[in-house]
């Protein structure tokens, strides 16, 4: 009975090594929760820069504007004026680079907002790190005078 037991465990293994279940496990990722995802890849996307005075904030999008990964001066261990350098703009744009590897994203289409110092910074870093940007488009908003303003005060 013994020896019957040690065949059947024997045989078991062979069984497992399906071709099927290796092609799904080079596709599929586990999620924090234990549920697994299949990871789709995605050759051409978007990056959104903003840079105001404060901060710099990445963010990498698919073509349909759904969001793949992102990052901030603030995410990355950077405090108070720091936040809005360029060295801080390009280490935010290294941390981006790592995290999109896994959706195979190389082609971008960047848009460019705001008139801080990580601006020019993070464009720069995207081309070092292997992203081919496509075209920039700069969607700061610029002012026209707005509203009339109230009357002089009398006094």
């Amino acid at each position: 009975m013994t020896d019957e037991i040690i065949q059947d465990k024997a045989a078991e293994p062979t069984e497992a090594k399906a071709p099927v279940g290796k092609g799904k496990a080079d596709k599929t990722l586990r999620t924090a929760k234990g549920k697994k995802r299949v990871m789709r890849t995605i050759p051409q996307g978007r990056a959104y820069i903003q840079a105001s005075f404060n901060n710099t904030i990445v963010t990498l999008t698919d073509p349909n504007g759904n969001t793949v990964t992102w990052s901030s001066a603030g995410n990355c261990g950077f405090k108070g004026p720091k936040k809005a350098t360029p060295y801080a703009a390009s280490v935010i744009v290294k941390k981006i680079a790592e995290a999109s590897a896994v959706y195979g994203l190389k082609d971008l289409h960047v848009f460019v907002s705001g008139i801080g110092n990580g601006r020019d910074g993070a464009l720069r870093a995207l081309n070092g790190n292997g992203f081919n940007v496509l075209s920039i488009n700069d969607l700061t908003p610029v002012a026209h005078n707005g509203c009339r303003p109230r009357r002089a005060r009398r006094m």
